[in-house]
């Protein structure tokens, strides 16, 4: 066989583990700075492609120093974003997924009940009765699947004919993820019908404002086919108001559904969970395991009240698919290529517990709370809302003269430059600002006043 090893596999396997074991250990503390792309690497990467074989330590050795030359996400100081923890166990079970190599986008055994096994398992974890359910890449994904649904739903044939004149909307709040616009540009409804409705004070959606624009497009001849409720907007955190919006969608006849890709886990704790009331009235939920459950990249979760809506939506009869078995996911699913997502989290709650992971999504939620008040009690920065629902908290440096847009903007990059930690710049009323997220596991309470400590320092 041509695609042999140069090296016995075993010996392979050992210097691939000794790099994750160095890497696992280096992701405990704080980095004192992120590293450059060093000279070495620089060629590595302009070399043309490789007709001769290398040694696979050497390839081997390559991948540890791109990686270590990497922002990597898993670090305790990474603010950034909405971002995943490479939680060990979900690490393992990549490596044993791709190992194996099962594709579920059809009946695959042992593994297809595992998948199902998750789903019930994640439903029962934050609360929805769950009918059926899939593992996909994330929440883009994630919402669009469920959308499909939705459209099917409301205008049934759609996927078959198209919308047939139909002009259809969405409504959601004005900082709904953007995957949602993304979702109605790809299936025909078209992003200038999505209705990016009016926030409140504390910047959720006004169910006021759904109940008034779903009669405005009825009145027009439009055709309502979802309600979007965000529960953790990636801007602030905000949770819209899950149950006043499922009163709208229940007189209204909408499908009501809820985009909790971030913010859904801390449904299951004590200091946040009143805020998803409401979530078990919903026609379909979205979590993704690899941002707040803090698995490894790419594990998003969609959850659908009835399994028939997923069906009315994709399923389909082809010669190369025969359908001698049930529960092929590819008739509830967009993906034909689905890799065993599921196993990570399966083997996740085996091995920690649900318990373990609302305590761990509250520590978040507690870290947030801290940075808030260390926050408000600086005079050099100010908060750009009000208590953190949930776990991002932004704010600025304004002991400054001049533009305080310019300024922060430019305190994000002195901060990215610095290296000690790492945040990504957002804009909240129109005012740039740092905007951390805490959903790490590995951060500490220490690692939440570095981020002050260098903000003030830098600013």
């Amino acid at each position: 066989m041509t695609l042999r090893l140069d090296v016995p596999r075993e010996l392979a396997l050992e210097r691939a583990a000794e790099i994750v074991a160095e890497a696992w250990r280096s992701f405990d503390q704080a980095r004192p700075t992120e590293p450059p792309i060093d000279e070495r690497l620089r060629a590595l990467l302009d070399a043309a492609l490789p007709e001769a074989p290398s040694s696979a330590l050497e390839v081997l050795e390559d991948a540890r120093r791109t990686l270590d030359e990497t922002i990597a996400q898993t670090r305790p100081r990474f603010f950034a974003f909405v971002a995943s923890s490479g939680l060990e166990i979900g690490v393992l079970g990549d490596l044993l997924a791709s190992c194996f190599d099962a594709n579920l986008a059809v009946w695959a055994a042992a593994a297809s009940e595992v998948e199902e096994q998750a789903v019930r398992w994640v439903a029962e974890f934050v609360g929805f009765p769950a009918g059926a359910g899939a593992f996909t890449s994330g929440g883009t994904i994630s919402n669009m699947t469920a959308l499909a649904a939705a459209r099917e739903r409301a205008i049934p044939g759609a996927r078959s004919r198209g919308l047939g004149g139909v002009e259809a909307a969405l409504y959601c709040s004005q900082e709904a993820h953007y995957s949602i616009e993304r979702s109605a540009e790809l299936l025909g409804i078209g992003a200038a019908n999505v209705r990016a409705l009016p926030i409140d004070e504390q910047r959720r959606l006004i169910p006021e404002a759904v109940a008034e624009a779903i009669a405005a497009d009825r009145a027009a001849g439009r055709l309502p086919v979802a309600v979007v409720a965000t529960a953790g907007t990636t801007l602030t955190g905000a949770v819209d108001p899950i149950g006043a919006l499922a009163d709208v969608c229940a007189e209204q006849g909408v499908w009501l559904h809820v985009d909790g890709a971030y913010g859904l886990p801390a449904a299951t704790t004590p200091s946040a969970g009143h805020l998803f009331q409401g979530l078990d009235r919903a026609d379909s939920v979205t979590l993704d395991a690899h941002k707040w459950l803090y698995l490894p990249k790419a594990c998003g979760v969609l959850l659908v009240r009835r399994r028939g809506d997923l069906a009315q939506a994709f399923s389909h009869e082809e010669a190369y698919i025969p359908h001698e078995r049930s529960g092929h996911m590819v008739d509830i699913t967009l993906e034909y290529s689905r890799p065993f997502r599921a196993l990570k989290l399966w083997l996740a709650f085996r091995a920690h517990g649900a318990q373990a992971f609302r305590d761990a999504v509250e520590e978040n939620l507690r870290q947030a709370r801290l940075l808030y008040e260390l926050v408000e009690a600086h005079e050099a920065l100010e908060p750009m809302c009000g208590p953190p629902p949930l776990s991002i908290v932004p704010f600025r440096h304004v002991a400054a003269a001049g533009d305080l847009n310019e300024h922060n903007a430019a305190l994000v990059r002195a901060l990215q430059d610095d290296g000690r930690v790492w945040v990504a710049p957002a804009t909240v009323d129109s005012k740039v600002c740092l905007r951390p997220c805490f959903v790490n596991f590995r951060t500490s309470d220490d690692d939440v006043r570095a981020l002050v400590d260098l903000a003030v320092e830098l600013g």
